[in-house]
């Protein structure tokens, strides 16, 4: 039998295996580790989580715990209970550019491969111990987005709750593949929907919205400069009607935006979070912080980027980049800025996201802080605090083992052992 076909038949099993054991899952679930951290303070020694029918019904010490008698007890020395982790910003679609370029993805990939490519990336990002993505565009996959989130909402595959913004909006002839790369006759597959004016912008909105959008996303800037630089794409206008339509319907909005001229224009149109904003002055983060405009930094992205084109070597000197984004991240910590965890994984192989929260404490913030970015943060960011991001009654249960203690060192994250989502097991020691 080939290699490949032995590795297809145990994917195979392996789903059929998981399948029947979330079929069999015990309504009752008391897990108990060396220690718990809920998401707000210090780990607690002692403590256990006690789950019941997918929601946390239990945080305590152990012996308090009051625990039905059929139970499952499932012990995990040597490690913490922490809350399931959330990326507030990835791509599902999309595989590293070393791999394959975002152009050579979005032109000769086929939607279908890319769309079961995006059900191996899910059960990696899961595995990994993050329950839950906002997933920031299809780049040019159309609304493959919402198959995969009903796929896991359904159970076909195994992956993270997703939060889906589908094609995203980008100014008309202000995206890529960009234009100038190819011959003007041709007609080539876009990364995301264009439109021009408050009408279209409106327009798209709401099309996106009745296909299953989550979040919108528009393009603030891109490289449309006479030189290829970073500029501003849409008006103020254009961005106010985008965030009314979205706000209106009930629908938050994230604003990809890397200059200072962008983000501020965003940020005054009443965007919900900036993407990326490594051009962000004082003056700006100071809105943001008015505002209330949460800031998601992506630093691992630059990081990527210079190792697959510019000979960045890991831990070596950073790229020019990857500076700015060092810059703007200390700045709006320094300000107070509300900072979530996002990284722009698919930029970057899937299952590794934890490489944002690691550039988080390598630039300042405590492991505590990094992992409230990620969970307690991303959670009141997503408008689900009461739902997500913590270890508290009521809550969905979605919680995470790691070896060690995360909140002394971040690292720990790498080794996770056991992964619940909503009550359902889906990686054990």
């Amino acid at each position: 039998m080939r290699t490949w076909t032995r590795k297809l038949a145990l994917t195979t099993l392996t789903l059929l295996a998981s399948a029947c054991a979330q079929a069999l899952e015990p309504r009752s679930l008391l897990l108990s580790a060396d220690r718990v951290w809920t998401g707000e303070g210090k780990p607690h020694a002692g403590w256990a989580v006690l789950v019941v029918d997918g929601r946390v019904k239990e945080v305590g010490p152990e012996s308090a715990i009051g625990a039905p008698p059929d139970a499952e007890r499932v012990a995990l020395p040597g490690k913490t209970l922490i809350p399931g982790l959330i990326d507030l910003h990835s791509h599902v679609l999309l595989h590293p550019y070393n791999e394959t370029t975002w152009d050579d993805q979005v032109i000769k990939e086929q939607v279908e491969y890319r769309t079961l490519l995006a059900g191996k990336h899910a059960v990696d990002t899961l595995q990994a111990g993050f329950t839950t993505l906002r997933d920031l565009g299809t780049e040019g996959a159309n609304y493959a987005d919402v198959g995969i989130k009903r796929a896991i909402e359904g159970g076909v595959v195994a992956g993270p709750r997703l939060l889906i913004a589908t094609r995203a909006i980008v100014a008309t002839f202000s995206y890529g593949p960009a234009e100038r790369s190819y011959r003007p006759d041709m007609e080539i597959p876009y990364g995301a929907q264009q439109a021009t004016g408050v009408d279209e912008v409106t327009k798209a909105v709401r099309e996106q919205s009745a296909h299953g959008a989550d979040w919108i996303k528009f393009y603030a800037d891109y490289r449309t400069g006479v030189d290829g630089t970073s500029r501003p794409t849409f008006t103020l206008e254009e961005m106010k009607a985008i965030v009314a339509a979205s706000h209106v319907s009930g629908r938050k909005v994230a604003a990809h935006a890397s200059t200072d001229a962008a983000i501020r224009l965003a940020v005054l149109a009443g965007a919900d979070t900036i993407e990326h904003g490594y051009g962000a002055s004082e003056a700006t983060f100071r809105l943001m912080k008015e505002r209330g405009t949460a800031y998601v930094p992506t630093l691992t992205a630059p990081e990527a980027i210079g190792e697959y084109f510019q000979k960045h070597v890991r831990g070596g000197t950073p790229t020019p980049a990857m500076v700015e984004a060092a810059r703007a991240f200390q700045l709006a910590r320094k300000l107070g800025v509300v900072i979530g965890n996002g990284s722009d994984v698919g930029v970057f192989t899937h299952g590794t996201n934890a490489r944002e929260l690691e550039w988080m404490v390598r630039l300042g913030m405590t492991p505590t802080e990094a992992l409230r970015a990620a969970t307690v943060v991303a959670a009141g960011i997503l408008g689900k605090g009461k739902e997500l991001g913590q270890l508290a009654p009521g809550a969905l249960a979605d919680v995470v083992a790691v070896e060690g203690d995360p909140t002394a060192d971040i690292t720990a994250l790498r080794k996770v052992g056991f992964v619940m989502k909503g009550g359902k097991v889906y990686r054990r020691p």
